[in-house]
């Protein structure tokens, strides 16, 4: 395994960024979003903790993380629901593990209490690396949301949610 370095997302990692969000996308296990979004939208959606990506030894992104708000009510203030895309090439790696154990030291850091995500079922290398990262299942939501395209599309999905809860 070589060595993975974590770093703050910037504007220049976008198109690796992209890159490696619509090769998740592809595999129909990552989103029910077709189409990464643009950097606009994405900048606009995700909080600045916590948006990382990891890069290899010559400094090639190979995966990222962000965060999003659950909701902006104040009750809510320390939940965020985030995502994690590792570059194919790169998985088993250690990546995902270096980006979320990075990710999750971000959160601690910016009071977040509650991290989530929903993860398809099938998508069985997520479901191990949230709970090897200390991610609980609490739940299965069936048939909830018609998949709209790849090798999915026209079938309902399940998804699984997952959180990690900051210990003290």
């Amino acid at each position: 395994m070589s060595a993975v370095g974590v770093r703050a997302m910037t504007l220049g990692d976008w198109p690796a960024v992209e890159a490696i969000y619509r090769e998740g996308l592809a595999t129909g296990n990552a989103s029910f979003e077709a189409e990464p979004p643009s950097w606009d939208t994405f900048d606009a959606g995700k909080l600045s903790a916590g948006r990382l990506v990891a890069v290899d030894a010559d400094g090639t992104v190979t995966g990222w993380v962000a965060a999003s708000v659950v909701s902006p009510r104040a009750v809510y203030r320390g939940v965020v629901e985030h995502s994690v895309y590792v570059a194919t090439r790169s998985q088993g790696g250690g990546t995902g593990r270096a980006l979320l154990t990075s990710f999750l030291d971000a959160m601690d850091g910016a009071g977040v209490w509650t991290v989530q995500s929903s993860i398809f079922p099938e998508n069985v290398a997520s479901l191990t690396l949230h709970e090897r990262a200390g991610f609980r299942r609490v739940g299965q939501r069936e048939r909830i949301a018609l998949m709209s395209y790849g090798p999915w599309a026209g079938q309902w999905r399940d998804t699984v949610l997952v959180e990690r809860r900051r210990s003290d």
